[in-house]
């Protein structure tokens, strides 16, 4: 099982995955490709020194078909499984179609709550925050053509504090990301690469 990784700034999951195979903790899985739509993000030279391939992507290396540069990309690394770590770019028609049911992705809430378009990183936080909730966390989901709405594979509370601001809550919620997602491939593999 290949699994190769899109990721647009630092690739914290990425890296947490990346790492997890390597030592053996996360069985029966291959890396493939690391894709970027930024070649000045710390994910680019992170992958260059640990062995990792990367590839830079994005609407100005590939103006017209950048959707399909992806694609091609993944496909020719034999991609099983496509994990967004971070990804802030809505995945194209060609790719979602080649890897229907194949592409993960991580919101910082509890889904259905919070998520849809522009519902991001501190954005989620702030309206977690200020629907007053009293309990937050992340959600892997496996992604659709829509914002947040394909089926969520796996889900991890985190409490909200009385004090919690939108930074300290974000710092929580993304403590558990990298172990939520690891698990999640867990249980991908144990349901037969299916939710």
């Amino acid at each position: 099982m290949k699994i190769s990784f899109l990721a647009s700034h630092g690739g914290s999951s990425a890296r947490q995955i990346i790492t997890a195979i390597k030592e053996r903790k996360l069985k029966g899985f291959e890396i493939g490709v690391l894709i970027t739509n930024n070649k000045t993000t710390a994910i680019y030279p992170w992958c260059l020194e640990n062995g990792i391939e990367v590839l830079h992507i994005s609407g100005k290396t590939h103006p017209e078909n950048e959707d399909e540069a992806i694609k091609d990309a993944l496909a020719s690394v034999g991609t099983d499984i496509v994990v967004l770590s971070g990804y802030m770019k809505k995945i194209g028609a060609q790719t979602l179609r080649e890897f229907n049911n194949k592409i993960l992705n991580i919101h910082p809430s509890l889904l259905p709550k919070h998520g849809g378009h522009k519902m991001y990183g501190d954005f989620v936080h702030a309206a977690v925050l200020e629907a007053g909730e009293s309990v937050s966390g992340a959600s892997v989901q496996v992604i659709d053509a829509g914002y947040d709405t394909g089926p969520v594979l796996l889900q991890q509370e985190v409490p909200v504090l009385v004090d919690d601001s939108v930074e300290s809550l974000g710092v929580r919620v993304r403590a558990v990301e990298g172990e939520l997602y690891i698990n999640a491939l867990r249980k991908w593999q144990a349901n037969n690469f299916s939710v």
